[in-house]
């Protein structure tokens, strides 16, 4: 099980506060075969890295969704031994989309915590640019609504060079896009799927049908827009950089 590409360097303590986690949850998980092996350093000491924590977050998803200990244990036994942080990422946020939205409260001090350094202003807001986390007006001042689901990258990200504006930019493409995709896709649907349904609706096929389709719908079509998403950047980036 690959644990990301940077050097290993949380002790179990803080591979624990990082992912919101007790120690002995995570002594638990690496017993189960849940969590790959630390790399030993000086002194004996364990050093846990990114692929850890991603581990961490997806095992929490699937917990939030109800699966069992052995359910989970298939679903990580079942992936590719070298998939690296960012692709258990994205399997978290597949795993999410089953789910309606969902977020958590933290103060300041837990923010921290998770991300396992202190954050400044400009760090919050990028988060915020980001969709991380927003302020939310009837909380109290240093509490935060955070999405759990991209805490991770966000924190990851925030060492990335990119101007705040640039993501603020970015995410408004991304709004923008969605929203638009998932209005054609609503008229699609309606059009073609709930308009012959509510005619026959007085059939109970169909209406076992349409429960089948309606719960399958949203990962399918959040997949699928995943994927085509990361086909058509890979060839924008290629054709870009194709000189250099």
């Amino acid at each position: 099980m690959a644990t990301g590409t940077e050097e290993p360097s949380l002790t179990v303590d803080e591979l624990a506060a990082r992912a919101g986690v007790t120690v002995r949850t995570v002594r638990f998980y690496s017993t189960r075969g849940l969590l790959p092996p630390p790399e030993i350093g000086p002194r004996r000491v364990g050093r846990y890295g990114s692929g850890h924590l991603s581990r961490l977050a997806l095992i929490e998803e699937l917990q939030h969704q109800g699966l069992t200990l052995a359910a989970i244990e298939r679903y990580l036994h079942r992936l590719p031994p070298d998939l690296n942080p960012h692709d258990l990422a994205l399997h978290r946020a597949l795993v999410a989309s089953w789910a309606p939205d969902r977020a958590e409260e933290a103060t300041l001090e837990q923010l921290e915590r998770r991300a396992g350094r202190p954050l400044t202003e400009d760090d919050l807001d990028r988060l915020a640019a980001m969709n991380v986390l927003e302020r939310g007006e009837d909380l109290p001042q240093a509490t935060y609504k955070v999405d759990p689901t991209i805490l991770h990258l966000g924190i990851r990200l925030l060492d990335v060079p990119v101007p705040l504006e640039t993501l603020r930019q970015a995410r408004a493409v991304v709004l923008e896009h969605t929203r638009a995709t998932a209005k054609e896709l609503t008229r699609l649907f309606q059009s073609q799927v709930w308009g012959p349904y509510r005619r026959r609706e007085n059939d109970p096929d169909q209406v076992e049908s349409m429960r089948q389709l309606s719960a399958h719908m949203q990962p399918l079509v959040v997949q699928a827009l995943v994927t085509a998403f990361q086909r058509s950047m890979h060839e924008e980036l290629k054709a870009t950089f194709a000189d250099e």
